[in-house]
């Protein structure tokens, strides 16, 4: 170490016992600049004042920058290079830093957003060193986290063959009134076998203009090749499905139908046994055999439930679409099982802490938080989903 750096330690040292640690900040601050120093050195091959043969470039100044450290957010000097073979100079230290402070940043952001008890999120901020954050230092991390979770929202999309459609609802202000917010989302299986999270949307309804809006933002963001669709028959998502995916083929999902079908019986016996029903003519083993089948259901309710078997014969054969597809896809995709167990569920269990989102931006950021985790388990998985190459009829 030479003398100019004995120099900056030993004030450093006496900044210390003048202080004590009330003041860690500054002190972290100057040591971590003279860190700095010692590396653009290196960097120039030539030390401060320095004539060398040797020497690759020339100091140049310096520029301040607020970074985020377990001492609090400090300002610090970077010492800067003229531009010397296209090669300017940036701390690796710096850069070392900024993701691990980063990735502590996210981990207490991801916390708050999630509903972790400040009990709970003390504990871990004490096991990276860190005794308190900010308010200010926590919605910086927020936003870094936003801008996350808004570039995977954004992604490029490319061919996705099943699409499955579906939306919860959770309870949100808006305009100082809490309200039911749709959380409209996608899902989709491509070319490589695995499922997909492709999408969210935030809306404060299904209605069409809502629904169309988030399919064509799908679109935008280069999703092609859809051929088939599952979803419910709400009014809002089958109108702007119509208009966006009018050529692919769509599956009403068959859970939803039975459920339906239910409520149309017009008694107990009926309501116990119509599921049952209804799965005889979903586990058809071809298209023939699921219509006839139909059929002969409708013609036993003609006479003891008239409303259940007319509502039976005008909506029952949206749940046949799946017969179009190869059997050994059709277990998986006849519903939007795949939706409601592997993403609603999960939402469920997530947000059910929250109980009311303060606003829309908070809502998106948790599910988004959510589906990013969805999404990158689902893209681990070696097996595949749908097998495209079990194409049997």
């Amino acid at each position: 170490m030479d003398e100019r750096q004995d120099t900056t330690v030993e004030a450093l040292m006496e900044h210390l016992i003048e202080h004590g640690p009330g003041d860690i900040g500054t002190v972290f601050a100057r040591a971590f600049e003279l860190a700095m120093q010692i590396e653009r050195e290196r960097f120039l091959g030539a030390g401060f004042y320095e004539r060398s043969a040797g020497r690759r470039g020339y100091a140049n100044g310096y520029k301040p920058k607020r970074i985020d450290t377990p001492a609090g957010t400090v300002t610090v000097q970077v010492p800067k290079t003229a531009d010397h073979d296209g090669q300017p100079f940036y701390p690796q230290s710096l850069e070392r830093g900024r993701r691990s402070v980063r990735a502590v940043m996210l981990a207490v952001a991801e916390m708050y957003i999630k509903g972790v008890s400040t009990r709970d999120a003390e504990a871990v901020m004490r096991e990276f060193g860190i005794e308190s954050l900010s308010s200010t230092q926590v919605s910086r991390a927020a936003k870094l986290l936003d801008d996350e979770l808004a570039a995977w929202r954004n992604r490029p999309l490319g061919e996705i063959k099943y699409l499955i459609l579906d939306a919860r609802y959770e309870k949100m202000r808006d305009g100082g009134i809490v309200r039911d917010a749709a959380v409209l989302s996608a899902i989709g299986i491509g070319p490589d076998e695995r499922r997909r999270v492709l999408g969210v949307s935030i809306a404060l309804s299904e209605a069409e203009v809502h629904w169309r809006a988030f399919l064509e933002s799908l679109q935008a963001r280069g999703l092609r090749g859809v051929e088939y669709v599952v979803s419910d028959d709400h009014a809002g998502l089958r109108a702007a499905r119509r208009a966006v995916f009018g050529a692919a083929t769509w599956q009403r999902c068959q859970f939803h139908l039975a459920r339906n079908a239910i409520h149309h019986a017009p008694n107990v016996a009926i309501r116990k046994r119509i599921g049952a029903d209804l799965r005889e003519i979903w586990t058809a083993g071809s298209l023939t055999k699921a219509e006839t089948a139909l059929a002969e259901l409708v013609a036993d309710y003609r006479d003891t439930a008239p409303k259940l078997a007319a509502w039976l014969e005008e909506n029952a054969p949206e749940g046949l679409a799946v017969f179009s597809l190869p059997k050994h896809h059709r277990r998986r995709m006849r519903t939007s099982n795949p939706m409601e167990r592997g993403v609603q569920q999960e939402l469920k269990r997530r947000t059910v802490k929250v109980r009311v989102f303060p606003n829309a931006a908070s809502l998106e950021r948790l599910v988004s938080a959510v589906l990013v985790e969805i999404d990158d388990k689902w893209a681990a998985d070696t097996k595949g989903y749908i097998k495209w190459e079990c194409q049997d009829a």
